[in-house]
């Protein structure tokens, strides 16, 4: 009887877990770029408080192209998924995928990155004003207030890219004796960080510091100051561990620390409010710091 008695409550918890793990709750995550570390910690975030609320996270990556996104926006909106999470491509060009969720009644949530249009019940992300505020204040108090900058922008069309702009240039835009001689996109891509800050110093004799949308383009900056052989700060931005490594190993001064997996994590938690029909901030800040030596 004992016998028979374990196998029946080992079969019932078998069930029980079965019947629980079908019964989960789907969300879907759709990310901008997977080629990318911040990206990545951003998804292992999701997916570590998917697993631990209980829930089934799809995650697809977009690749940097806003056809795909739609594309994959699409594939998730057919099957039955609760929420979208979304780390926008491009922030005008999202809209088709929001809209689309929109048509079908499927909640959004946007982290990282914002989007122009469409209804957005939330959007995860970091202080990106605040943060290219700190950047550029930084530059100035090493310069002791005078200097030659460069700024390295991010994604053209991107919110992560016009707010770390905005607060950046809000900074030294204050400080009388700094000077932003250049300011290209160089696409949040360490590649082209490399090739436009060579461009950069080849056109402009006095360059004293750089600022970076993100830690890539910093770090493609960094290769490009070193072979020229010429003495230039660099500051960064995300805190990726290759960003804080050039920091501690004395490449970069500084970077702005997103904290990603948190960013993906309380996306987690948002939707899983929505999905109990709990009230939700149309913004949560996520909390910066920045990384020096």
């Amino acid at each position: 009887m004992k016998k028979l008695l374990g196998i029946a409550v080992g079969t019932a918890m078998l069930l029980g877990t079965t019947a629980h793990s079908m019964a989960a709750d789907t969300m879907a995550l759709v990310v901008s770029t997977l080629n990318n570390p911040f990206f990545v910690t951003l998804k292992d975030g999701a997916e570590a408080k998917a697993e631990e609320m209980g829930y089934e996270l799809l995650v697809l990556d977009s690749q940097n192209d806003p056809a795909k996104e739609l594309s994959n926006v699409e594939d998730v909106l057919n099957k039955d998924i609760k929420v979208l999470l979304i780390n926008p491509t491009d922030s005008d060009a999202v809209s088709s995928s929001i809209r689309a969720a929109n048509r079908k009644d499927i909640p959004v949530v946007t982290l990282d990155r914002g989007a122009s249009r469409g209804d957005v019940v939330s959007h995860v992300a970091s202080d990106n004003v605040l943060g290219g505020e700190m950047a550029g204040k930084l530059i100035i108090d090493t310069l002791g207030g005078e200097g030659k900058v460069v700024e390295l922008e991010g994604v053209p069309g991107t919110s992560a890219a016009r707010d770390r702009g905005e607060g950046f240039n809000k900074a030294v835009g204050a400080s009388e004796g700094i000077e932003v001689v250049a300011s290209q996109p160089a696409d949040f891509d360490r590649t082209k960080g490399l090739n436009v800050m060579e461009n950069i110093l080849q056109a402009q004799p006095e360059v004293d510091a750089v600022f970076a949308h993100n830690d890539e383009m910093a770090l493609g900056a960094i290769k490009a100051v070193q072979a020229s052989g010429r003495d230039i700060v660099v500051v960064g931005f995300d805190g990726t561990s290759d960003g804080v490594a050039a920091v501690e190993d004395g490449s970069m001064l500084a970077t702005v620390a997103q904290q990603a997996g948190m960013i993906g994590a309380i996306g987690v938690m948002t939707a899983d409010k929505i999905i109990n029909g709990e009230s939700v901030e149309s913004y949560t800040p996520v909390p910066l710091k920045l990384v020096t030596k």
